[in-house]
């Protein structure tokens, strides 16, 4: 099928359709799939945070607290490192399998490799299908370590960022930049011992509103979701254009990163030919090629 033909199966009800429109947001025809779609809006929650944090957990349980509300949900899971979807997003399908089956529920995985333009790339254009599609919100999951936490920022908001307790949690959490992205701050896992302490330690490093949680037993649950919503009204054109800002550079970073240039610019300035100030300035004017 073209790309309307899939869109109108997708809205049909097809999810074979709808992980196809996907896999055309992760490729070379995602210009042409944006071109058809046009502009479109969906609310989309960041759920970062350190492996082993219940991240996944929460993620359930904010979709089983928005279903009950009749909304259609959508979850992307970020596996930073393998170019197959597989592999890190089976363990969250099982730990969310109580939606599986739900057909107003899409769960879908993006590798940070293996695609066309990272990952910077790849959520905006999967997030414009979802919200064709009519989901919304749209969650993004993702582990909680390296660049992706600055791209789904620019894409996400709010950013939650999930820890447990323990001790050196809120130092360890600072260290790793994840209360720099954090709009709403859970500490999970909240009836085990040293929760009070990582509040605490939390509320002092940061003015971000921290929450607790126990996400199996959807204890503090409701005050998620409305802290969550409470984001999104005050939600104002300056927010939304310094989102688009931070999205419009990661994206042009991302291009950077894989300039067919880039690798004979560099052997220039390792070799003394060239600085490194001429090279930006040069990789800067010429074009990505078609891939890029």
């Amino acid at each position: 099928m073209n790309v309307p033909e899939l869109i109108a199966a997708a809205r049909g009800g097809s999810v074979r359709a709808a992980g196809r429109l996907l896999s055309l947001a992760e490729g070379p025809r995602r210009g042409e799939l944006l071109d058809v779609l046009g502009p479109g809006a969906a609310r989309v929650v960041g759920v970062t945070g350190p492996p082993g944090a219940g991240k996944s957990t929460t993620v359930a349980a904010l979709v089983g607290a928005y279903r009950g509300q009749g909304r259609r949900v959508a979850v992307l899971a970020v596996d930073p490192s393998s170019p197959y979807s597989g592999g890190a997003l089976l363990g969250d399908r099982i730990r969310m399998s109580a939606h599986a089956a739900d057909p107003g529920v899409l769960i879908r995985s993006l590798a940070a490799r293996g695609h066309l333009g990272g990952l910077a790339a790849a959520v905006p254009a999967a997030v414009a299908v979802l919200a064709a599609l009519g989901y919304d919100p749209v969650i993004v999951e993702t582990v909680g370590v390296g660049q992706s936490e600055i791209e789904v920022a620019a894409v996400a908001d709010p950013v939650v960022v999930v820890l447990a307790p323990g001790a050196g949690d809120a130092v360890q959490a600072a260290k790793a930049g994840l209360l720099e992205v954090a709009d709403v701050l859970v500490v999970n896992k909240a009836d085990r011992d040293g929760a009070e302490r990582t509040v605490r330690d939390l509320r002092a490093e940061t003015r971000a509103p921290v929450l607790t949680l126990v996400a199996p037993k959807g204890e503090g649950l409701p005050r998620l979701v409305e802290a969550i919503a409470a984001h999104a009204r005050a939600d104002d054109p300056d927010r939304r254009a310094g989102r688009a800002r931070a999205q419009i550079l990661s994206l042009a970073q991302s291009r950077l990163r894989v300039h067919p240039d880039l690798a004979e610019l560099a052997a220039e300035v390792a070799a003394g030919r060239t600085d490194a100030y001429a090279a930006a300035e040069e990789l800067l004017r010429r074009p990505p090629g078609p891939d890029g």
